[in-house]
């Protein structure tokens, strides 16, 4: 695959790409894409899995049997279960966050749409998300899929970024900027 955007360029991206490639050529894209996205939101539930990805005192071994385990309990089809397990053998799964955040990236433009990260203060209900989709694609001229996450240290409003460009919106921001103002 070329270097779209500069996603295959780092690490995380050669690791993205590999698993894109081989989802799409036995067609499984969906499921991998899900299993994923159950894998990401494991690790921002449970500090226990977050833990075992991140720490270096984990050993290969020990890793590749404790990540066998969670994607047995988590439901993961094959192809992602026997990714984590390369991850974990080549000691990468520190890059898991950054793997899923590019193959999300990568399956968002083989369907034609624009991937973006939107962190809110307080969880998003439907049609919140559907009328923030709208905004987006009004602004962007595509389809756009959301990856969200909560973050209550930003107080109100939203941090949605899309490929480079920021946008925030965010009363933690609004408040810092006020003060550095008032300092000056």
């Amino acid at each position: 695959m070329e270097n779209s955007g500069g996603i295959q360029a780092s690490l995380s991206g050669r690791y993205a790409t590999a698993l894109f490639e081989l989802a799409r050529d036995a067609k499984t894209l969906p499921a991998v894409e899900a299993s994923l996205a159950t894998v990401r939101a494991a690790l921002a539930e449970s500090a226990d899995f977050a833990q075992l990805t991140s720490s270096p005192l984990v050993g290969r071994g020990a890793a590749a049997k404790a990540v066998a385990a969670v994607a047995n309990v988590l439901e993961l089809d094959s192809t992602t279960a026997n990714f984590l397990g390369v991850l974990a053998d080549n000691r990468r799964l520190n890059q898991l966050p950054a793997i899923i955040r590019a193959f999300r990236d990568l399956a968002a433009r083989q369907r034609g749409e624009i991937a973006a990260e939107v962190v809110s203060a307080h969880p998003l209900d439907p049609a919140q998300v559907d009328a923030l989709k709208a905004q987006l694609r009004t602004r962007t001229g595509r389809d756009v899929t959301v990856d969200l996450s909560v973050d209550p240290s930003l107080l109100g409003g939203l941090v949605v970024k899309i490929g480079s460009q920021m946008i925030d919106s965010s009363i933690k921001t609004r408040l810092n900027s006020l003060a550095h103002a008032m300092k000056g």
